[in-house]
């Protein structure tokens, strides 16, 4: 199964609170942070929220 690279590349700060909720549980803690996730319809939906706050690769 593929898998994503995430990275928070924005602060959260000034955006709405279902942003910063969004991030939170993608795992993101930092600035610069990455994490890996599988690549399916959830994550993906995630990403789209937050799509101008992340950097998403792929990780394989």
């Amino acid at each position: 199964m593929a898998e994503l690279k995430i990275t928070l590349t924005k602060s959260v700060i000034g955006h709405p609170q279902n942003q910063r909720d969004t991030v939170k549980a993608l795992g993101l803690r930092k600035l610069h942070s990455t994490v890996i996730k599988p690549d399916n319809a959830a994550i993906r939906g995630m990403i789209t929220t937050v799509s101008h706050l992340v950097d998403v690769k792929k990780a394989n």
